[in-house]
């Protein structure tokens, strides 16, 4: 009588084990620019809420506020999140969120992701017609790692919605 082969042989094996390796050198760096960009969108997202109070300061005033108090938003170590370490709103009303420096993504420690508002001429023109108030995003955060909206040359709306 012959015997039947059970079970896998060692070349199939060491073929799986292959293709397991080759799959995981292509999914693990793909895998981590995903968490890289999602924990950026929190910083995008929490330096957008303070977009309404910077506009709305520079529409009583004719000025930009220069940090949280003046713009009337809360202090800039109280608007953080699980990545985002402060949200501050600065001179010019530039609205500049921190990352944090430990529990990121590597390519991100301590990066900024920072909203500039338009030039005083432009914002006066804008302050007359709210929607067409637009940001320019910048900061020490890659591109790559930005959010659509935030990549260069785009400027974005007044509103939060983007």
């Amino acid at each position: 009588m012959k015997a039947i082969q059970k079970g896998f042989t060692l070349i199939e094996l060491m073929i799986v084990i292959a293709i397991i390796g080759i799959l995981a050198v292509i999914a693990l760096p793909a895998y981590q620019d995903y968490t890289a960009r999602a924990q950026v969108s929190e910083a995008f997202s929490l330096a957008e809420g303070q977009k309404a109070a910077v506009i709305e300061y520079f529409a009583d005033k004719g000025a930009y506020p220069t940090s949280n108090e003046a713009a009337g938003v809360a202090a800039s170590s109280k608007i953080t999140g699980k990545y985002v370490d402060s949200v501050a709103i600065g001179g010019n009303g530039v609205i500049t969120a921190t990352m944090k420096a430990k529990n990121v993504n590597s390519a991100l420690t301590s990066k900024t992701l920072t909203l500039t508002p338009a030039t005083s001429a432009a914002a006066a023109s804008a302050a007359k017609n709210p929607g067409s108030f637009t940001w320019t995003c910048g900061g020490t955060i890659d591109t790559k790692y930005r959010p659509a909206a935030c990549r260069p040359d785009v400027a974005t709306p007044a509103t939060g919605n983007n």
